[in-house]
């Protein structure tokens, strides 16, 4: 709903009260500090009660304030230059003990993700991975490290696993030249949204492949392109994303992959640990 909040409140703005017009404007105009307010502050920051607050978020279509303050969190995500963040986080986190509100935060985040998940969406992503005659694989800017996480890990399993590097658009293409119907795209994107995944995932869509995404709201710009879509919350932590409830989603892929597969996969494993031993991969300690 990000992308759509602020052109809800302008379609609906004339038949406001004055009250929902004043909560109008200053979500319009500073939504990046009404974003993290309770519905009790922004009724103080703005002048009207709370229960105003909350009739605007439902007049809105919104379950609740809630529900509501996400949609406007995630406009936020998509608007603030690395700075802003910054100066969000500081005004979201305080003082303190910030390793212990950061960490705390984190572990919010996988339980949300945990609760709204779609388990037959995360199900039917390993089985097309599982049935795909090729894996591509690709994240772009900071959700680079994401795919490169999954990347790794699958090819330690099969071989027919591709990286698609994030260089310009062009090479992209021409990377994913061979795509097709028996393909799997892994794809992952959280905000601010990179332009050349979109243009991938629908390249790989176009050519009839299945597309898996990661991101974190059914509003993403990939979502049209997704055959399955997995959405796992991803909130600022500063200037940067906080990935914690995506690398869990990868981590029970893969597990999930393992119990499959595992006989292959164990077999495969033993030819490895030889040929690390053989080379000293790893230290003895």
């Amino acid at each position: 709903m990000a992308y759509d909040v602020s052109q809800r409140i302008k379609n609906a703005y004339a038949t406001f009260s004055k009250g929902q017009k004043k909560i109008a404007n200053v979500i319009l105009s500073d939504y990046d500090k009404a974003a993290y307010m309770t519905a009790a502050k922004l009724g103080i920051h703005v002048g009207v009660s709370e229960s105003t607050v909350v009739r605007f978020a439902n007049e809105l279509g919104f379950e609740g304030y809630s529900e509501f303050q996400k949609a406007v969190q995630d406009l936020v995500r998509t608007k603030l230059t690395p700075n802003q963040r910054i100066e969000i986080t500081k005004q979201r986190l305080g003082t303190g003990d910030i390793l212990e509100k950061v960490m705390e935060s984190d572990i919010s985040k996988i339980r949300y993700t945990l609760e709204r998940i779609n388990r037959e969406s995360f199900y039917r992503s390993v089985d097309s991975i599982l049935s795909a005659k090729k894996i591509y694989v690709m994240g772009a800017r900071s959700t680079e490290s994401l795919a490169r996480v999954l990347y790794y890990n699958l090819s330690l399993i099969f071989d027919n696993v591709k990286f698609v590097q994030p260089n310009s658009t062009a090479e992209v293409f021409e990377q994913m030249f061979s795509i097709g119907k028996d393909d799997v795209m892994i794809a992952f994107s959280f905000p601010r949204y990179s332009s050349k995944m979109v243009s991938a995932v629908k390249y790989a869509k176009q050519n009839g492949a299945k597309v898996v995404v990661f991101t974190d709201s059914e509003t993403s710009p990939l979502a049209e392109y997704a055959t399955e879509l997995l959405i796992a919350q991803s909130d600022m932590a500063s200037f940067m994303d906080s990935f914690v409830a995506p690398i869990s989603i990868i981590n029970a892929i893969i597990v999930e992959i393992t119990g499959k597969r595992e006989k292959e996969i164990i077999e495969r494993f033993d030819k490895l640990e030889r040929v690390w031993d053989e080379y000293e991969v790893y230290t003895k300690r």
